[in-house]
C-alpha cells in the first residue's frame, strides 16, 4: 500500500552554483547558529571530491527538478516534491560491509534546516522511498539506506558466513549511513543540519530502537513504529504459529484456514466492539475482550463442520496461537501470543510451504541449508539461537539514559491488531523502560507510546489509522502527524498527549479519533458523533 503524500507542496528552487570551499567538518544537530554559514555548493559529484567521510564514499550527485520523481528501478512516482540534490554513497563500517545510501537534499531556499533518516521494512534492501518523499515534501533532507545487503529481498542467504552483514542489518546500518550523510548535507548546504530525526516502522522501528540504545548521539528525536526489536523471539512466534496450525511433517495441511480465522475476528468484534461504549467495528483494547465476553470455544461446531463454526482441532490451533511460544521445560513465555481481534491477519504469517523467516534459523542460527523446522526445540534451539544471533539483531536494552540525558525524544506507535509485532510485546518493553526510569513522570519526559485501536502492521485496519505516513493524513501538523509532533516536542518542549488519526474511504475522511499517549485511552464523552475526535477525551 502506497498512500498519497500530503497535499503540502514546497517551492521549487534550483540549487545554487558552485561557490566557496568544501566543508570537511562533520555535520550534526549541534550546529552553532551563530557560526556564519558557507555558501551552498552545486549539486554535482565534483562538489564532494575533497570530502573525507567516516567510512563512506560519495558516488554521485544529481539534480532532480521539482515535481514528480520515480526512483531508479521502481515504478512508483512521488509527486509534489521540491527540487533536490540526489546524492548516492556507500558506507563500509567493516571490511565485510557494504551499505548503499541516498541523501535527498532540498535546495537551500526550500530546506528547513533539518534532516530525517528513514528505516527499512523486513529483510529487504529496498530504501523506504515513500518515507523519504514524505520527509522531503516537508522541507527535510531525507536519508535512506539498504541495510547492508543487496539482492533478493526474500533470500537471507547473504547472512550465511557474514556475521558483520547481519550486524549491519540488525544494529548498525542506520548509524553507519547517518554519520556520513550529515557530513554530505553540511557540505552541500554550507551548514550542518540544526536537527536530526529518525523515522521508521517494522524493521524500521527495530532500527530506531537500535539507535536509542546503542547510538544515542545520532538523533534529536526518533519515531519507531511497530518495533520488532525482540527479533529472535519474534521469529520464534512465526515458527510457533506455523507448527501450531499443522499436525505433523507427514500431514502439513492447514488446520485453521484463512476463512475460519476471519470468522473468529468477526465473532470477537461482534462480542467486544461496544465494551468502550462505541459501536464502530473496532475492539479498542483487546485485553478487555476476555473469555467472559468472547470464548473461542463457543464457536466449536456442534454438528458437521461448516463455514459458521470451528472444528475442535481449529479451536485448539487458535488457542495455541493465542498462548504464544513457551519454553517447554521452564514454562517461560518466549514471545506473547496473538491478541483477540487480530486473527484475520494471522494467515499471512503462519507460513506457506515453510515457516515465515525460516531462513533466519536455517542460515543465520544453524548455518544448515537442510535445517528441519519440525525438529525445533523451543528450549535448547531457541537458547542456542539467542546466544548466537541475538546480540546482532535484538534491541531489548532498557537503558536509555544516554539518549534521555541529551534531551532527545522517542515516539513509538503500535497497532493493537498487528499480526506481526504483537502489541503486548511493545507495551511490555515500554513498561520495562518505565520501571528502569522509576516513574511515569520520568518516562513521559522523553518517551511516548501510542497504541492504535484497529490498526494492523504499521498501517491499515478497520480503525482510524491514518496519521503521518501511517496512511495519508488529511492535514500535516503536530496534532495529526507524528513527525510534526516530534519536531514540536524537540523544538518547543511540547510533548504530544494525543494524535488525531483519520479513517479514509476513497480519499475522504469518514472518521477522526484521538490516539492517546499510553497508558491513557480515548473515551467517548457520551454526546455528539462518534466519528468526530472532538467528542473523545484521553484518560
Amino acid at each position: 500500500m502506497t498512500p498519497s503524500l500530503p497535499a503540502r507542496r514546497l517551492g521549487a528552487v534550483l540549487l545554487l552554483p558552485l561557490a566557496g570551499t568544501l566543508l570537511t567538518a562533520c555535520g550534526g544537530s549541534d550546529n552553532d547558529d551563530d557560526t556564519p554559514a558557507a555558501t551552498p555548493l552545486a549539486c554535482e559529484t565534483a562538489s564532494f571530491a575533497g570530502l573525507k567521510l567516516d567510512n563512506a564514499t560519495v558516488l554521485s550527485a544529481t539534480s532532480v527538478p521539482a515535481g514528480s520523481y520515480t526512483p531508479a528501478g521502481t515504478s512508483t512516482a512521488y509527486n509534489n516534491l521540491p527540487a533536490f540534490c540526489l546524492v548516492k554513497g556507500q558506507a563500509t563500517p567493516t571490511s565485510d560491509s557494504l551499505i548503499n545510501f541516498e541523501a535527498w537534499i532540498p535546495a537551500a531556499a526550500s530546506w528547513n534546516g533539518k534532516l530525517v533518516t528513514t528505516g527499512n521494512g523486513g529483510y529487504s534492501p529496498a530504501l523506504s522511498y515513500r518515507d523519504m518523499a514524505y520527509a522531503l515534501a516537508q522541507g527535510y533532507a531525507a536519508i535512506g539506506g539498504d541495510t547492508g545487503h543487496q539482492g533478493d529481498p526474500n533470500d537471507m542467504l547473504w547472512g550465511l558466513g557474514h556475521p558483520e552483514k547481519i550486524t549491519d542489518w540488525g544494529t548498525r546500518s542506520i548509524h553507519a549511513i547517518t554519520v556520513p550523510a550529515k557530513q554530505v548535507v553540511a557540505t552541500l548546504q554550507g551548514q550542518a543540519a540544526r536537527r536530526a530525526y529518525y523515522y521508521g516502522c517494522s524493521t524500521g522501528g527495530h532500527q530506531g530502537y537500535a539507535q536509542v540504545q546503542k547510538y544515542p548521539a545520532d538523533f534529536d528525536g526518533v519515531i519507531a513504529g511497530a518495533p520488532g526489536n525482540n527479533r529472535t523471539a519474534l521469529n520464534a512466534e512465526f515458527l510457533w504459529r506455523y507448527l501450531s496450525n499443522r499436525n505433523s511433517q507427514a500431514d502439513p495441511a492447514l488446520i485453521l484456514t484463512p476463512a475460519k480465522a476471519a470468522l473468529i475476528t468477526t465473532s470477537a468484534v461482534a462480542a467486544c466492539d461496544t465494551i468502550d461504549g462505541v459501536a464502530d467495528g473496532v475492539i479498542d483494547d483487546p485485553r478487555a475482550c476476555t473469555p467472559a465476553r468472547f470464548d473461542i470455544a463457543s464457536l466449536q461446531c456442534t454438528g458437521a463442520d461448516n463455514a459458521t463454526c470451528l472444528t475442535a482441532a481449529q479451536v485448539a490451533a487458535a488457542q495455541k496461537i493465542y498462548a504464544g511460544p513457551k519454553n517447554p521445560r521452564t514454562g517461560a513465555q518466549i514471545y506473547p501470543g496473538q491478541v483477540v481481534g487480530s486473527e484475520s491477519g494471522w494467515p499471512g504469517y503462519w507460513g506457506g510451504a515453510e515457516p515465515v523467516r525460516a531462513d533466519f534459523w536455517r542460515y543465520w542460527a544453524f548455518e544448515d541449508p537442510a535445517w528441519n523446522w519440525w525438529t525445533f526445540d523451543f528450549d535448547r534451539d531457541f537458547a542456542f539461537s539467542l546466544a548466537k544471533v541475538g546480540s546482532r539483531v535484538d534491541q531489548t536494552s532498557t537503558d536509555l539514559s544516554a539518549f534521555k540525558a541529551r534531551g532527545a525524544k522517542l515516539l513509538v506507535y503500535q497497532g493493537w491488531i498487528d499480526p506481526v509485532v504483537v502489541a503486548t510485546d511493545t507495551i511490555a518493553y515500554y513498561d520495562k523502560v518505565k520501571a528502569a526510569q522509576g516513574s511515569q513522570a520520568e518516562i513521559d519526559g522523553f518517551m511516548r507510546l501510542f497504541v492504535v485501536p484497529g490498526m494492523g502492521h504499521c498501517s491499515g485496519g478497520p480503525g482510524a489509522t491514518s496519521f503521518g505516513n501511517a496512511g495519508a493524513p488529511p492535514v500535516v501538523d503536530a496534532d495529526h502527524d507524528l513527525l510534526s509532533a516530534l519536531d514540536r516536542w524537540v523544538e518547543q518542549g511540547t510533548a504530544p498527549t494525543r494524535i488525531v488519526a483519520s479513517r479514509l474511504s476513497g480519499g475522504t475522511v469518514t472518521r477522526t479519533r484521538p490516539i492517546c499517549a499510553w497508558p491513557a485511552q480515548a473515551v467517548y464523552s457520551g454526546s455528539g458523533s462518534t466519528d468526530d475526535a472532538a467528542n473523545f477525551t484521553c484518560r
